[in-house]
């Protein structure tokens, strides 16, 4: 697969984000926000296109500096802003505030969540690490105080057009700088670049882990088995750490919001041999491919795995900006049928096939039908894959481009 840099040519500096309607909304409704999300993934840009009456930029070391010696001071400038604001006819009175990478300073939250409840200002918050949020081994995320949204890489209806090539997606991700740049090698850079600062600053610098040479080669081994199913005992002899390392490293990935994990569905009133480990998805294909020390010329049986994990992300995103609380899972059975991914909606379940083929067949959906048959609660089952139209394959079983994936929730 090669890229097309001649794809970019001509690409907007700012491509619009489908999660700044609803952050608008939820600020409408007197709604404070925490706005999480990996790094990369254009928070900061998002944010800075909302009007604020102050903003704080944690990532700027005076700033981080001033309020980490003086954290009341967050209390008493809000508190004159508020009193300000007020003052000024037909102007609410509660001035929207931003602070960007709270978590590089969690004791700012105290303040924050104080300054909520007495309604005195409304806030946006980004972050990149729910770790660096946790207070006594819980997740600080002021519940019921403020709307949690995720930000993600870019998804299928956010991507110009002229990057929408199937293979730049699978090779490079959709990270909002990735998408803009001209040329291969400079994703590659920025995709290095990435890569490493994530070991230096993240793991490194927060000592997180103790051995950052055994946590470099879990990231890298973690990166190449990303979207299938984790066998810790092996990893754990692979690198030569217990099995109970793998899984805190695999929670450290989790909280730093690179890594999502997919819980298999187990619920069968005839199967008994359901697997039950969990799978793990990369946040990003671009980071994935250079965390795993791949090149950028693959076999088809590793496009095929890259494409299905594609779709797993896509899937995520089009969840988490609907309004819906679906989940995602796989299915296996240890006998031999699998389905790649399964929407549960709470009352029903979506099936879905990955297939790296542009002529799908009924022959392609076998382990569809034995999971229709299986789930009545199963209407109908859909394969993913490169063929330029829609299909009906049978009765309840289609096919669909890839571009189209969100047919599947219609």
């Amino acid at each position: 697969m090669k890229f097309d840099s001649s794809l970019f040519l001509g690409c907007p500096m700012y491509i619009q984000r489908l999660l700044e309607a609803k952050i608008n909304s939820t600020l409408k409704r007197g709604k404070s926000v925490l706005l999480l999300g990996p790094r990369q993934t254009g928070k900061t840009t998002l944010i800075d296109r909302i009007p604020a009456q102050k903003r704080i930029t944690l990532a700027n070391p005076f700033d981080r500096i001033r309020y980490e010696k003086e954290p009341f001071l967050l209390t008493a400038e809000v508190e004159k802003l508020a009193i300000e604001k007020s003052s000024i006819r037909k102007q609410s009175k509660h001035p929207l505030v931003m602070i960007d990478e709270i978590q590089k300073l969690p004791l700012l939250m105290d303040a924050v969540q104080d300054l909520i409840d007495r309604k005195v200002a409304m806030f946006i918050l980004t972050g990149s690490s729910a770790r660096k949020l946790c207070r006594r081994g819980h997740v600080n995320l002021l519940p019921g105080r403020v709307i949690p949204l995720r930000l993600d890489p870019l998804n299928q209806e956010e991507i110009p057009s002229s990057y929408q090539s199937l293979n730049n997606l699978l090779l490079y991700g959709s990270l909002p700088e990735i998408v803009l740049q001209k040329n291969k090698y400079e994703c590659e850079n920025l995709l290095e670049a990435y890569v490493t600062i994530y070991l230096e600053e993240e793991i490194r610098a927060e000592a997180i882990v103790r051995d950052i040479g055994h946590f470099a080669r879990f990231l890298e081994l973690a990166a190449s088995e990303s979207g299938k199913i984790v066998n810790f005992t092996k990893l754990s002899q692979e690198i030569g750490i217990t099995h109970s390392t793998i899984a805190s490293y695999y929670q450290i990935l989790e909280d730093c919001l690179v890594a999502e994990r997919i819980e298999p569905l187990i619920m069968s009133k005839t199967r008994r041999k359901l697997t039950k480990s969990q799978k793990y998805l990369f946040y990003d294909l671009g980071v994935r491919r250079v965390a795993a020390r791949e090149g950028d010329r693959l076999s088809r049986e590793q496009l095929g795995h890259l494409f299905e994990h594609y779709v797993g992300l896509e899937l995520i995103r089009f969840i988490r900006l609907s309004q819906y609380r679906y989940r995602l899972k796989y299915w296996r059975d240890q006998n031999g049928p699998e389905v790649d991914w399964v929407i549960e909606t709470g009352d029903h379940y979506i099936p879905i096939e990955v297939k790296w083929t542009q002529m799908p067949a009924l022959s392609d959906a076998k382990h569809l039908q034995i999971f229709l048959r299986e789930y009545p609660q199963a209407k109908n089952g859909y394969i993913i894959c490169q063929t330029p139209h829609a299909m009906k394959l049978n009765k309840n079983i289609y096919a669909l481009p890839w571009d189209q994936l969100s047919e599947v929730f219609k």
